[in-house]
């Protein structure tokens, strides 16, 4: 991926232009009368991303064929995405941008942060629109005549955009995602809560009925070690998953937690709360260590973060907290003590400790039940091993402990799980019932069943979760198990294909 464009791009240079602080000048108070003729021209391009519009097309194209099938079918209020080099932050960005696919805005309004220019209050750019090597995105006038009535502080600012990359390096995401848009620069020079609730009050007074997306633009801490950066970031995820203004923003003001567009966020997550977002669904979270290896470079890393701000937690996300699989009278306790085993087993065999053995002192009669098992590993929302026993062979607890190890050090996919990688882990845990031969593709029930395709030596196995995350349907679960299987997409409607049907409790 790198190699299409990483030979135009500088780490020192970039890592440069990410200085914190500001050269303290203020804007001319005279603000002189608007060209309308006038088109920002790109100052990144050939830099911090390629410069040719066939080069700029093939990458940004690229990051967005590496997003998974995302759970997201609505049009998000806002978004936060990342504002570094894209060999950098690009595949993060795309994260957020591949939730808008499919979506229809008429204008978007880009927040960023003033990186180079000190100014009080906010600036936007009255000209006829901002280019890149896509082509030009045309300025919103009315939209943006209307925001500056609203809100005195806005004021028509050349000075904070002649440096500036926070707004540029959104552009053309937003150029391959949604066609035909206007564009709304915003940048802050101030970023206390008054100014953040009166521009996202000036905003939900000027979009109410429109069809109008705010783009956050924010990267996260800036040159911490890996592990302090991983830290401080995990605090502000934390304050975005649970739409938390006010945590977030004293996260920030007593450094918890670091953003450089910490203005643009906070406003972001105010207005979309008053715009009607129950939820804030992050969508990806990484470093430049991350990404280029370099977890131990004597300048730290970068945090990057893709989030969407969305009306419909409610009912969907609640319905798909229980989505998979079915209950089968695991009590809370029992579930925690699962984790527990799977965790102790995990991080003892990645470390080389000696485990407790935790499994060998189980009491609840649910745990003793011989069950099959999975045991599911992510790491920052991305798949880092599976492994499961269909067949009830040993007790539900010996099963997890061993589906555990095995998820960790023996997925043939993955490469063993290391030590650093822990503090970064999720696990999922699915207890699975007996599986039973499928007589018809009608008994397939989404967000119930697991299914089990064989054909000759061939094999494949999808458990029930997969089918609700990716929104398939009956068909679809089916070609996709048979693919896992290694077998054609139709290889269900051969009568020597044999399928099998179970349910799991998913937690």
């Amino acid at each position: 991926m790198s190699g299409i464009f990483a030979r135009t791009l500088s780490v020192s240079a970039i890592l440069v232009v990410f200085a914190l602080f500001p050269i303290m000048t203020e804007p001319a108070s005279g603000a002189p009368e608007p060209n309308l003729a006038q088109v920002q021209k790109p100052l990144l391009a050939g830099t911090w991303y390629p410069g040719s519009e066939q080069e700029l097309r093939a990458v940004v194209k690229e990051f967005l064929s590496r997003v998974p099938p995302s759970r997201i079918d609505e049009k998000p209020i806002a978004i936060v995405s990342p504002h570094a080099g894209y060999v950098y932050s690009g595949q993060i960005a795309a994260r957020s941008y591949a939730a808008l696919q499919g979506s229809k805005f008429d204008s978007v309004i880009v927040i960023g942060p003033s990186h180079q220019v000190a100014f009080r209050g906010m600036a936007t750019l009255d000209c006829a629109g901002f280019s890149t090597p896509l082509g030009v995105v045309p300025v919103d006038r009315t939209l943006m005549a209307d925001l500056m009535k609203r809100e005195p502080k806005i004021r028509n600012l050349p000075e904070p955009f002649a440096k500036e990359h926070s707004i540029e390096i959104q552009l053309p995401f937003l150029q391959s995602v949604l066609p035909g848009f206007k564009l709304v620069p915003i940048i802050m020079g101030e970023a206390d809560m008054a100014t953040c609730r009166s521009l996202a009050d000036a905003i939900v007074d000027a979009i109410r009925g429109k069809s109008v997306l705010v783009v956050a633009s924010s990267d996260l801490s800036h040159f911490h070690p890996y592990e302090t950066a991983n830290e401080l970031d995990r605090h502000f995820v934390d304050c975005l998953k649970a739409m938390d203004v006010s945590r977030l923003y004293n996260c920030l003001e007593t450094q918890r937690c670091e953003a450089c567009g910490r203005g643009p966020v906070v406003t972001a997550m105010i207005l979309s709360e008053k715009l009607g977002a129950k939820t804030c669904r992050v969508l990806d979270y990484a470093n430049s260590g991350d990404v280029t290896g370099e977890k131990a470079s004597p300048r730290g890393v970068v945090g990057y973060v893709a989030a969407a701000f969305l009306k419909s937690t409610s009912d969907r996300d609640k319905s798909e907290n229980k989505r998979a699989g079915i209950d089968l009278g695991l009590s809370d306790a029992d579930k925690a003590k699962l984790h527990a085993i799977a965790r102790e087993v995990i991080e003892s065999k990645c470390l080389g400790t000696k485990p407790v053995g935790q499994a060998a002192f189980v009491t609840s009669p649910k745990l003793k039940e011989h069950r099959g098992a999975f045991v599911t590993i992510n790491k920052k929302g991305q798949l880092r091993g599976c492994i499961g026993q269909v067949v009830a062979t040993q007790p539900l607890a010996d099963s997890v402990a061993e589906m555990a190890e095995a998820a960790a050090l023996h997925d043939p996919r993955f490469s063993p799980l290391r030590p650093d990688e822990l503090p970064d882990i999720t696990i999922e845990i699915s207890v699975l019932t007996p599986f039973e031969k499928m007589q018809s593709p009608d008994e397939i029930v989404i967000g119930k069943h697991g299914l089990i395709i064989r054909r000759g030596i061939s094999s494949g196995l999808l458990l029930p979760q997969v089918a609700s995350d990716y929104g398939w349907d009956a068909k679809t679960f089916l070609e996709q198990t048979c693919v896992k299987a290694g077998l054609p997409k139709d290889a269900w409607k051969d009568k020597n294909t044999e399928i099998y049907l179970f349910s799991a409790d998913v937690f």
